[in-house]
């Protein structure tokens, strides 16, 4: 749990995923296989929310510029999580403006946010936005909300982490994610997603 009661979405695995990351940096081609298959599926899903069915052509461009500059990435499991998201969501965002598809535009966003207590959207939504179905809706949502809720639900990054993918702050990031969290929830038909039990949430440090 973090400030303000807010979960962290990091993954159990991110210390196996720094340690292969460096022996890959050093040539070894099991340990890079053992980066992608723990990292794969979250950019998938990701990438899913982004194009849609032609995630996995995507995601292959991505893994290709993945690996032509691993030698350059510097960090632990999680900021690998977050370089390759970067890379990733470049390759979308080339991707659509060639298919000349934009996702939609948001609203403003603001910076503080009344949050409802920690275990309401992000944990009873976290179990659905796996499926088809759920990526489908996100894919839905204004774009700042489907990006936010893709990086911190299924790739697994903070809000920090997510805010510099996106090149805007934690706080912005914090807000989109829990809007789109909390109209997906609706549409999912979770129940107990409510407004009681209010935390103000500004920036992260």
């Amino acid at each position: 749990m973090r400030q303000g009661g807010e979960p962290r979405r990091g993954h159990a695995h991110d210390g196996e995923l720094g340690a292969a990351v460096a022996r890959a940096q050093e040539g070894d081609e099991a340990a890079f296989a053992v980066a992608y298959r723990l990292v794969q599926p979250g950019l998938l899903g990701y990438l899913r929310g982004l194009v849609g069915d032609d995630a996995e052509d995507v995601a292959s461009d991505a893994w290709l510029e993945i690996a032509r500059d691993l030698a350059r990435f510097k960090g632990d499991g999680a900021g690998f999580r977050g370089w390759s998201a970067t890379i990733a969501r470049h390759r979308a965002l080339d991707h659509l403006r060639r298919q000349k598809v934009r996702p939609r535009s948001s609203a403003l966003e603001q910076d503080v946010l009344d949050l409802p207590g920690a275990y309401n959207t992000y944990d009873q939504a976290l179990e659905s936005i796996s499926t088809e179905h759920a990526l489908e809706l996100v894919r839905g949502l204004p774009r700042d909300q489907a990006e936010a809720v893709l990086l911190r639900v299924v790739v697994g990054l903070d809000a920090p982490a997510a805010a510099r993918v996106l090149g805007k702050r934690p706080g912005a990031v914090r807000t989109a994610a829990y809007r789109g969290l909390k109209r997906l929830a609706k549409q999912l038909g979770v129940e107990g997603v409510t407004d009681d039990g209010p935390r103000t949430l500004g920036e992260s440090k």
